[in-house]
């Protein structure tokens, strides 16, 4: 009989009794098996799914029962973070692609170097291959991606026009002037949207932070930096996003929905959101990747997701690697890409999305995509994000070398420099 279950998730997953949270073996050792715990995070994957890849590694490895457990987001760090101290942690966790430093600096997580040329590390996603390696060393391995696209409405485009969507920055930020007129905003880019910023800076040269021997020191202040954040300002003065909030509030899915938005910089699945809001959308909506300076790649753009890793105390390290290797293989990579919809974990399966649109787009730029810095220390700077408030500061009206300053120091501060 099999042991494994999805222990959380909708009011239709069933909790499977008398299993341990953690551990590598049957419980009370009487039915001659090896469990392999493994934790993954909440939307990840479906149930259908998860029994799915746990039947196809019980096929290969008879014997061995994988027990799969859907974690929270919520307080994930503090409770992956106990589990690594443990004797009792999981064989693989699920993590955020950013959290992977925090963990490695624990000392609790595996070095897996040796065994990326064996798991196709050639051709991982950057923005999640690099904020796995630390100090040059592989604790996690990318498992799949997903980042924000252009939702552009193809009617007004049309009728503005504009035969295609714009393939480089400059081109950009005609077509939204052109676009920008008659009551329509040329795009909603409210003030905060950091995740833009940061690419637009990663496209000249520039990063958020720099490694200094062993210490971060925030960079808004670079030329590079500073470069991208004109950029943004003009991009987005064509619209009437406010200049000091994000995209949650408003939520920019309701204001785009009210039918007078051009462009907006989502993930794809906010275009399903706007169409349940306002079906009068549906088929009105298409995507493109944020344009980079030149056209010959689309613009870097950052990249979520997450990685897996097995923790130092796992008591079965072998089964472990094994089940990492399965469902970061081709052959799950292409399902969870086409079930989930998002970007697989290798350039070169990005092809198993041509037939969503959406989807397609964000693998596009995915291929130009990048992390936040690999500080253990970096989630302090989101706590008390200065990159937003430096954003606001020059939106009205500040110094921008001034405000890229104080920001800079608030960063290099967050980071214990």
């Amino acid at each position: 009989m099999k042991t494994y279950r999805l222990l959380a998730g909708s009011a239709a997953i069933v909790a499977a009794v008398g299993l341990t949270a953690c551990g590598g073996s049957d419980p009370d050792g009487s039915s001659g098996t090896v469990g392999v715990d493994v934790w993954l995070m909440r939307d990840s994957i479906t149930e259908e799914f998860s029994d799915a890849v746990a039947a196809d590694y019980e096929k290969r490895h008879p014997g061995v029962d994988v027990r799969i457990q859907i974690q929270e987001w919520n307080g994930i760090g503090e409770k992956v973070t106990a589990a690594l101290a443990s004797n009792d942690a999981p064989d693989v966790i699920e993590v955020g692609n950013t959290q992977v430093a925090q963990y490695a600096a624990s000392g609790g997580v595996r070095d897996l170097s040796d065994r990326v040329d064996d798991l196709g590390g050639a051709d991982w996603l950057p923005g999640l291959a690099e904020p796995g390696r630390i100090d040059g060393r592989q604790y996690g391995i990318p498992y799949y991606a997903a980042n924000r696209v252009v939702i552009y409405r193809t009617d007004l485009f049309e009728q503005a026009g504009i035969e295609e969507p714009p393939k480089t920055r400059d081109q950009w930020l005609d077509v939204t002037e052109r676009l920008n007129r008659g009551g329509v905003q040329g795009i909603y880019l409210p003030g905060q949207n950091w995740y833009l910023l940061a690419g637009l800076i990663w496209d000249e040269g520039g990063d958020l932070a720099v490694r200094d021997g062993e210490e971060w020191k925030g960079a808004l202040d670079t030329p590079q930096a500073l470069a991208a954040m004109d950029y943004y300002r003009r991009l987005q003065a064509l619209g009437e996003g406010p200049k000091d909030s994000d995209e949650a509030e408003p939520p920019q899915v309701d204001i785009v929905a009210k039918g007078d938005v051009a462009q907006v910089v989502a993930v794809p699945g906010g275009a399903k959101l706007i169409e349940e809001a306002n079906p009068e959308l549906k088929g009105k909506l298409g995507f493109f990747p944020v344009p980079g300076p030149t056209g010959a790649e689309p613009g870097a753009v950052f990249t979520g997701g997450s990685d897996l890793i097995i923790p130092e105390a796992s008591g079965r390290p072998d089964e472990a690697y094994d089940f990492v290797r399965l469902l970061t293989g081709d052959r799950w990579q292409k399902k969870l890409a086409t079930t989930m919809s998002y970007v697989p974990n290798r350039t070169t399966l990005a092809g198993v999305l041509d037939d969503d649109p959406g989807a397609a787009a964000m693998a596009a730029a995915a291929a130009n995509g990048r992390a936040t810095p690999n500080s253990p220390h970096w989630a302090a700077v989101e706590a008390d994000n200065p990159i937003k408030e430096f954003q606001t500061r020059v939106l009205t009206g500040k110094d921008p070398r001034e405000a890229a300053e104080e920001a800079s120091a608030d960063i290099t501060e967050a980071l214990g420099g």
